[in-house]
């Protein structure tokens, strides 16, 4: 089978996935579901039809396996998710992990081994959607993740652990799924850039350099409520008008250093009626930059700008942070590898940086990882109109595999000799 039927198999197979849904009239497959068994059994066919021997671990994270040229050989993985948000595009994980069997398959096909054994992991959950906690699958299989977690209730009053032992996995044996990092070669995720860089650049596919960290924040500002008509504005303390004068100041900081992401996303104000000035606002601040001590320095002006304003509104403020997760520099040697491959179908390679979090910041702890990012349209994700276009598949199967190829190249004088 060409490159060219390749991508044309991925697309298709993203757009039978998109069907499988646990709701009626939108894309969504949360941990733990029938929507998610039944995508784990359609990919988990795929995977067999690649060439590979199919496993989950006990959490449900379905892995396919490629020997390679020796049983004693170390692993490389590829993979990314098959959980999706609510209300989802197609594209957001799905992408990654078919990318990932289609280049086993043409490995397969033209029976080639590597001196390495490839792994394709479609990671159970990364997206949270369920239990609001990111990367449990690959928290798993990093040794990363919290049982206390375990103890997480649904919307619905299930536990995670119920939902691990009702999907077939085993709560009681998360530890040991773990996987030894001195198994492991490294790990590369191909993944929608879920931004417009490189739809700008005209490029189809770019590479990452790190993947941001990220700060999320509670800030609460405390004022007094008071009747709209006969509170004269000397007398008032207006919660709501001085959280309004930190958002403005949070989007001026995106202005002031380039790179920056802040966003404030959910905005609660109480007593919540049209005649009453607000006396007691609750907001959500997420902050993003691929450098951890620009994101920190940042999240510290704002913070003084937030307890200024209250001071000079007579508001009380209250910050509290709520997640903090550090940046993670994708490996110099597989990037300059996945640049190299990419050379050979482009002319210019794009390099960026994700603000977007990744299964591949937790493999990052345990062994080198790399991201390949492909062009979406109008750099929208987490919606139903996310797209990618089938030229930019195309190019980013005959770039992974490329990688896959000169990896070999680099690690055995027998396999330079085969593809060179």
């Amino acid at each position: 089978m060409s490159t060219i039927d390749l991508a044309q198999v991925v697309v298709e197979r993203i757009e039978t996935l998109g069907r499988i849904s646990e709701e009626p009239d939108r894309l969504t497959r949360t941990f733990g579901s029938p929507a998610m068994r039944k995508a784990n059994e359609l990919a988990g066919s795929w995977m067999r039809e690649a060439g590979m021997t199919v496993s989950e671990d006990a959490i449900g994270n379905l892995i396919g396996r490629y020997p390679g040229e020796d049983d004693r050989a170390k692993t490389f993985m590829l993979g990314s998710h098959l959980d999706t948000v609510r209300d989802a595009g197609k594209f957001d994980g799905t992408l990654g992990v078919l990318a990932g069997i289609a280049c086993v398959q043409q490995l397969h096909q033209s029976q080639t081994r590597l001196p390495f054994a490839i792994e394709v992991v479609a990671f159970a959950d990364e997206e949270g959607a369920r239990f609001q906690t990111t990367y449990l699958g690959s928290k798993v299989l990093a040794g990363r993740f919290n049982e206390q977690d375990l103890k997480r209730f649904d919307s619905r009053g299930v536990s995670l652990s119920e939902a691990i032992r009702a999907f077939g996995g085993d709560p009681d044996k998360l530890q040991a799924a773990r996987r030894d990092p001195q198994d492991l070669l490294g790990y590369t995720e191909l993944h929608l850039e879920q931004g417009p860089v490189l739809e700008k650049k005209y490029q189809p596919v770019g590479v990452v350099t790190a993947i941001a960290g990220q700060t999320r924040a509670k800030v609460r500002f405390t004022g007094q409520a008071g009747h709209a008509g006969t509170t004269p504005l000397n007398l008032r303390h207006d919660a709501l008008a001085t959280a309004a004068q930190f958002i403005t100041a949070v989007e001026a900081s995106m202005r002031d250093h380039p790179g920056l992401m802040a966003t404030v996303g959910q905005i609660e104000a109480r007593p919540g009626a049209s005649n009453v000035i607000p006396g007691d606002v609750v907001l959500t601040l997420d902050v993003r930059h691929h450098l951890d001590a620009t994101r920190t320095a940042a999240c510290a002006r704002l913070q003084e700008v937030a307890h200024r304003s209250g001071e000079q509104r007579g508001v009380i403020v209250d910050w509290e942070v709520v997640q903090e997760t550090q940046s993670v520099p994708c490996s110099r040697e597989l990037s300059g590898l996945l640049a190299k491959a990419a050379r050979r179908h482009l002319v210019e390679v794009t390099e960026l940086s994700s603000g977007a979090g990744h299964d591949a910041a937790v493999m990052g702890d345990i062994t080198p990882m790399a991201m390949l990012f492909v062009r979406c349209k109008g750099g929208i994700s987490h919606h139903p109109d996310e797209l990618v276009l089938l030229e930019d598949v195309r190019v980013a199967i005959a770039v992974l595999s490329d990688f896959l190829l000169l990896l070999g190249n680099q690690l055995s004088p027998l396999s330079n000799r085969k593809h060179a």
